[in-house]
């Protein structure tokens, strides 16, 4: 492992971040120009969106089961298992969906977003499409990072719902709650600020990950062990994001929306 200099390496993340802001702004920007590559957007989106949603429900079924096994198991000593509904309704849709989603797709949809630029930027086809004429950042970036914000806002709300069927189906099953009380409490107990909250996290998240994803693949370089890494970068790098801000922003929207 290099050794740099602590000034040397405060440069490198202060040029990162200056980098990647400017490609964020461009992959904004772009969405008002032409050409504007509307298949690329409806294939990535498939690719991101429609490959990914066997996963976000399992999990999120999952997830939703042992949060009505654990929630129940403490209420039971008040005596307020009817109340589990709405507690796996509150978890799921403000907080355990949105980063939920956001990690699986960071894991399996960051991860080759950036293998696949950072293929390309090693085989020299970046400059190639340069030479040709065409945008780079219009042509992939933007597509990719578009696409990624579309579909992990509608996969998180796939994520929420199976949540509540699998949080539904223990109660219904093994807590013997009726399924009226589970869906009334479900529902009437969510408050506007809370799915709010919940249905803009995931738009920030997909952001997150496409423009990161995006970044350490353009910027990759040594062949293809460059490739390897960029894509673990892009992974770690989303997913520490994606819990840093998760805090920030829950702060911020608890000021527009208070519970």
């Amino acid at each position: 492992m290099e050794l740099t200099s602590p000034g040397d390496f405060a440069k490198e993340r202060v040029q990162a971040i200056q980098d990647w802001s400017v490609m964020a702004w461009r992959s904004i920007t772009n969405l008002f120009r032409r050409p504007r590559y509307f298949g690329d957007i409806v294939q990535q989106a498939d690719t991101i969106g429609v490959g990914s949603v066997p996963i976000i429900a399992l999990t999120g079924v999952s997830i939703g089961g042992s949060l009505a096994l654990n929630t129940a198991s403490s209420l039971q000593q008040f005596g307020v298992t009817s109340m589990t509904g709405q507690l796996v309704a509150i978890s799921m849709v403000t907080e355990i969906g949105p980063i939920l989603t956001a990690l699986l797709v960071a894991g399996r949809n960051g991860s080759g977003i950036a293998s696949e630029l950072g293929s390309m930027k090693v085989t020299e086809q970046i400059d190639a499409m340069r030479a040709l004429g065409t945008d780079p950042f219009k042509k992939l970036v933007t597509p990719r990072v578009i696409s990624s914000v579309v579909m992990v806002f509608f996969l998180t709300i796939i994520s929420d719902l199976c949540g509540l069927v699998g949080g539904w189906m223990i109660s219904r099953t093994m807590l013997g709650l009726n399924t009226n009380q589970y869906w009334t409490s479900t529902y009437q107990n969510l408050t506007f600020g809370e799915v709010v909250r919940g249905l803009v996290k995931p738009v920030v998240f997909g952001f997150v990950i496409g423009t990161v994803g995006c970044y350490y693949g353009l910027n990759t370089k040594g062949g293809t062990r460059g490739v390897g890494l960029a894509t673990t970068q892009a992974v770690v790098t989303s997913s520490i994001l994606i819990l840093v801000i998760d805090f920030f922003l829950t702060r911020l929207l608890l000021v527009f929306w208070p519970t």
